[in-house]
């Protein structure tokens, strides 16, 4: 492994916001003026990437950009090329199409490229619906995991419902997961049939738009609450405690 930096064109980790917001209300200055900056990025999708570059610096030249697209159809094999830019003195930027790059976000495959190849790394700041949800759920900020998307499976997914329950108790762990927007709301009806009715589980929802709903009970307060969370993006986190 070349740990040390052989090119002189850097990727910058670049984040956007985490819905129809304004870039400036959730992002610093400097996020604008490296996209104000940069032309060449790494995207999951085109048109989304555009718009976000658009909103963020309006007069920036759309015929200018050079986007490489990164997502599940895309070739392993053309993804190492995405940073020849990079090799000849080029910055790139790795947009996300919310929140940040590389966390639960394809973008880690090239950072894990960059650095093999000696390319810097440069993570910028910008909203991170996990860590945001953490910060406000009330639970364990000193330990706790991310589990990503539940089996959708009926069976399966009991049981790992009722694993992460175990675990946060015996590790003291926040256990944090996500759902597709169109099944929350039978995500947290799971919860609260599976769940002890003092395991607390934290709903955070819309985190830093208009709408945003970021409650923690137990569930035996969830069983009596409702809320329509359906296709509104939604982080989870459940913690029994001893």
């Amino acid at each position: 492994m070349n740990n040390s930096f052989s090119a002189s064109g850097k990727l910058y980790l670049i984040p956007t916001t985490l819905g129809d917001s304004d870039p400036l209300e959730v992002l610093p200055a400097s996020v604008q003026r490296e996209v104000e900056r940069i032309n060449t990025f790494i995207v999951e999708n085109e048109k989304t990437a555009r718009r976000a570059i658009k909103k963020l610096v309006p007069s920036k030249s759309q015929p200018s950009l050079n986007l490489f697209l990164l997502n599940k159809h895309t070739d392993p094999a053309d993804i190492p090329g995405f940073l020849k830019p990079c090799k000849e003195g080029v910055d790139v930027g790795l947009l996300s199409e919310a929140g940040c790059p590389g966390v639960a976000d394809p973008g880690a495959d090239i950072v894990k490229i960059a650095h093999r190849e000696g390319i810097k790394v440069v993570p910028m700041v910008g909203p991170s619906s996990i860590l945001l949800a953490m910060m406000a759920s009330g639970m364990n900020g000193q330990n706790f995991a991310f589990n990503g998307y539940l089996p959708i499976d009926k069976a399966a997914r009991k049981n790992e419902i009722k694993s992460l329950e175990r675990l946060s108790q015996e590790k003291d762990q926040a256990q944090l997961f996500i759902e597709t927007p169109y099944r929350n709301n039978k995500m947290l009806e799971d919860l609260v049939q599976y769940l002890h009715p003092a395991t607390r589980v934290c709903v955070a929802c819309d985190i830093t738009l208009s709408t945003e709903y970021i409650v923690t009970k137990p569930i035996s307060e969830w069983a009596k609450t409702k809320v329509d969370l359906h296709k509104r993006p939604t982080i989870f986190i459940l913690q029994k405690e001893f």
